[in-house]
């Protein structure tokens, strides 16, 4: 039976992790928590004078450093000068040098939000006019490339190894005492410390290069590791690790000193076979309350750094993270351990029916908790119904949904078996204690009323088994090990062909196999979703660009759009700049303005200006407009009708002579 079982077991473990790996190989790089809403200039602005200072404003506070902002001439030198400023919220500054000549300058930004994860990104703006430049700022930020993977996986094994440390010793516990001394469950709640250590240090020697770099070889820099040292993410990283410390003496003494009070006659009830000592009493809830506190630290870690400290009632949601953590281990966690315990238990250690309406009920507790908890996050991170499936966030949380409702299908498969299950542990003692009595009288004894033979025979009998053992003692001895150790094989054997030919077992092995399986892809998901921007705030940054993209179209408060933009028609004067004012910019009668001047800012006048508009979106246009000239440069249309709102581009045709003409455009939101 364990021969068919075993194939079927590494193929399916072998999928779930290729599904695994997939997922998370196919997920987007961590996304930036916070977004940049908008900048003084704007975005792909053009400005008549230099500005002194520039400024990026985010959706919440980030943290900056001596090379987060940086602004290059059209030759790519540096004309930023002093260190970024934080001169009110969310708004940062910094200054620059003075008499910039006309141009496009380039900005390049490398931030960290208040939730840890990097924000990069770059844009251009113009001074006088729109200029060639020799910047090429690469897209890819600090957190994606090799050490983004590197980091993104350290976060998905330190997340498993939590859940296998905390949920095996909880499982163990709380549902299965005997457990403790079971080579299987020890080795799995150590692989999750130890997992869990190593993830913990690599994340931290990492973290430096993950926020500004990306390079592999700064993960050695001493310097910059002592800067993480010193950030909110940094003190979680250390304070995590001196946690495992005390995670680890837990560990000894749950596999030392309580294995060796569990009660081997009862397996399903070792803790409370005995409850009469009050030194076994006092070592469970010593290690019960012991491993709470620990483990609730830990978590901590987790929710003091990320996502739950960060936006609406940082401090109502933290403690609910940390509870939701809690109930995650517990569920995942024990469900391992009890798949591991199912497969790997000793013969004569083997998981009752009551071990597994334990973990039911711990199960069940788990998924409400899940529920009220997970509940309250999702509102608090999405804010709305549409960011369900107008984000990447709420679209990998509806996953999320998903997975947790098959595992609880799964999970209600499971507690039919464990109704049904047989558990056969007792009829094999029995039949193990008649075999072993058959097995005390040796083969071709007499009776026992052949005791009552004449003294003399019984000493002759005597005499000479005592002189045939001398002779071959040594053999006989080597002989008698042997067959001891074949014997004891061949029950352990029969004893577990008995147990594995239980069809209620087999199936309850079954479907916590699945169950397991589904859980594999549904940290995965959770995973990715604490390295993705929340909705709401990918909503509101939106929203605030949007604004932002607005503003900078408009040139005044009444909703005029006011756009200019240089030409060169390459004959003779055949330089310029035209300027669009349209007034209100609504959809319907508008009022549109041309105005044409020279290089030197002089009104000039050209033999034809033309105007079109289009909106692509909708196909909409080319919807010509012809104005009438007014005065000197200056050309003039009314009731310039516009069907609808939208980001529409506006086209200027500009003739300089009778074979020298140039089309312009710029896009302008109206409406």
């Amino acid at each position: 039976m364990t021969q068919t079982i075993a194939p079927r077991v590494r193929t399916l473990v072998l999928l779930i992790l290729a599904v695994a790996g997939a997922l998370l190989a196919g997920a987007a790089p961590a996304s930036a928590h916070a977004a940049l809403t908008g900048s003084d200039p704007a975005q792909g602005a053009v400005v008549d004078t230099a500005p002194p200072q520039l400024s990026l404003t985010f959706s919440e506070p980030v943290a900056v450093g001596d090379d987060s902002v940086r602004v290059l001439d059209p030759k790519g030198e540096r004309v930023d000068k002093g260190d970024p400023a934080n001169p009110s919220g969310t708004t940062y500054s910094v200054r620059l040098v003075s008499g910039l000549p006309d141009g496009t300058y380039t900005v390049a930004y490398q931030v960290v939000s208040a939730d840890s994860h990097p924000v990069a990104g770059a844009f251009t703006f113009s001074i006088g006019a729109p200029s060639e430049t020799t910047v090429a700022v690469s897209a890819q930020g600090s957190d994606e490339g090799l050490v983004g993977w590197l980091y993104g996986f350290g976060r998905y094994v330190s997340y498993a190894g939590f859940v296998v440390l905390a949920g095996g010793a909880c499982f163990v516990l709380a549902c299965w005492a005997p457990g403790a001394r079971v080579r299987a469950v020890q080795r799995l709640v150590v692989s999750g410390w130890l997992a869990l250590t190593a993830a913990t240090l690599g994340l931290l020697m990492l973290r430096g290069s993950y926020t500004t770099s990306g390079r592999i070889g700064d993960v050695f820099d001493l310097e910059l590791l002592g800067d993480v040292l010193q950030t909110k993410t940094g003190a979680a990283l250390v304070s995590r690790l001196l946690l495992l410390a005390a995670a680890a003496l837990f560990i000894a003494v749950l596999f030392g000193a309580y294995a060796r009070t569990a009660d081997a006659g009862d397996p399903d009830r070792a803790a409370e076979s005995d409850g009469g000592e009050p030194d076994k009493r006092d070592l469970t809830f010593g290690l019960a309350l012991g491993g709470t506190v620990v483990a609730a630290g830990l978590a901590a870690s987790w929710a003091m750094s990320e996502h739950a400290s960060q936006g609406l009632q940082a401090g109502v949601a933290m403690p609910v993270d940390v509870v939701h953590l809690l109930a995650v281990a517990a569920w995942l966690g024990g469900l391992t351990a009890l798949l591991v315990a199912l497969y790997r238990a000793p013969v004569e250690t083997p998981v009752g029916r009551d071990a597994v309406r334990r973990f039911s009920r711990l199960a069940f507790g788990s998924v409400v908790t899940l529920a009220v908890t997970g509940v309250y996050q999702s509102w608090r991170q999405l804010g709305s119904w549409s960011a369900f499936t107008d984000t990447r966030y709420g679209q990998l949380l509806l996953v999320k949904i998903a997975l947790v409702a098959v595992m609880v299908a799964v999970a209600f498969l499971s507690r039919r078996w464990t109704q049904r299950l047989a558990d056969a542990r007792v009829s094999a003692a029995a039949e193990g204690t008649e075999r072993a009595e058959e097995e005390k009288q040796p083969a071709g004894t007499a009776p026992a009323e052949a005791s009552e033979t004449p003294k003399t025979s019984e000493a002759s009998k005597a005499s000479k088994a005592s002189k045939a053992e001398n002779d071959a003692a040594g053999q006989d001895s080597v002989r008698a090990a042997q067959l001891a150790r074949q014997r004891a094989a061949a029950e352990a054997a029969r004893q577990k062909r008995l147990r594995d030919a239980d069809p209620n077992r087999f199936g309850l092995r079954r479907s916590v196999l699945a169950e397991a399986g589904v859980a594999v892809v549904l940290l995965a998901v959770t995973t990715v979703l604490t390295q993705t921007e929340p909705g709401r705030t990918e909503q509101d940054a939106r929203a605030a660009a949007a604004t932002s993209s607005s503003a900078s179209a408009t040139g005044q408060g009444s909703g005029a759009v006011s756009l200019t933009m240089p030409f060169d028609t390459g004959g003779k004067n055949g330089k310029g700049v035209v300027s669009i004012d349209l007034d209100p910019a609504q959809a319907g009668d508008n009022a549109l303005h041309v105005y044409v001047e020279g290089p030197d800012g002089t009104p000039v006048d050209v033999p034809e200006v033309k105007i079109a508009l289009t909106l692509a979106a909708q196909d909409i246009g080319p919807l010509p407009v012809a104005p009438d000239r007014i005065a000197t440069g200056h050309w003039s249309a009314s009731g310039v009708q516009i069907p609808m709102a939208g980001d529409w581009k506006v086209e200027v045709t500009v003739r300089t002579s009778d074979i020298d003409q140039v089309t312009v455009s710029k896009n302008a939101q109206i409406g």
